[in-house]
């Protein structure tokens, strides 16, 4: 697989990423859904960029993350080049394409949302508003894609999580999280295909 086709597939999710996320952070009121089938819903969520809303506490946490992820990209994008130039597998070309786009499109929302969008909380944001939400390396960023597959109340002879409300699937995830997701799928179900031993 070319370079070109490797970026032509990162543009492609770049755009799906930023048209989704920008649609719904101009269409949504933070917390909003919409319920498309009982099993996918469109709820509007922001986070400060880690998994399961996970984040680094302190004045400087968000910044600290930030930073990070564009120097891994950083390293994304030369393993990218690399592995193109020795003519890897397509496979493992494609995996770290997917994962380079969904790290750069949360970054995209980390790096710019604060300042280009106002605060989605009591109303629809706006775009380049006068009156920003964040700062330069402070933004949000947005999930909406929530499959809750399955809700209740677990049996009381499980152990430990018995009789406890348990929800099945209770992520809330965007386009980004989704090539990542692929991407690294890709490394381990195809494994031998992306890392063939040569004789």
């Amino acid at each position: 697989m070319s370079l070109r086709k490797a970026y032509f597939l990162i543009f492609l999710v770049l755009i799906v990423d930023q048209l989704s996320k920008i649609y719904v952070k101009t269409n949504f009121v933070l917390g909003e859904e919409v319920v498309i089938f009982d099993w996918f819903r469109i709820h509007f969520i922001e986070n400060e960029g880690m998994a399961w809303g996970t984040k680094i506490p302190g004045e400087y946490g968000k910044l600290i993350l930030t930073v990070f992820r564009i120097f891994a990209v950083f390293g994304i994008g030369w393993w990218l080049s690399d592995v193109v130039k020795k003519r890897q597998s397509t496979y493992l070309i494609v995996a770290i394409a997917l994962i380079f786009a969904g790290a750069a499109g949360n970054i995209i929302d980390s790096v710019f949302y604060g300042v280009i969008f106002d605060d989605s909380t009591h109303n629809l944001a706006t775009i380049f508003s006068p009156v920003p939400y964040g700062t330069w390396f402070h933004g949000l960023v947005v999930d909406m894609f929530y499959f809750p597959i399955w809700e209740g109340e677990l049996p009381t002879w499980l152990p430990i999580f018995g009789g406890k409300h348990f929800a099945f699937f209770n992520a809330i995830f965007n386009v980004a999280d989704m090539a990542i997701s692929t991407g690294v799928g890709i490394l381990l179900v195809f494994n031998k295909k992306a890392f063939p031993k040569h004789n």
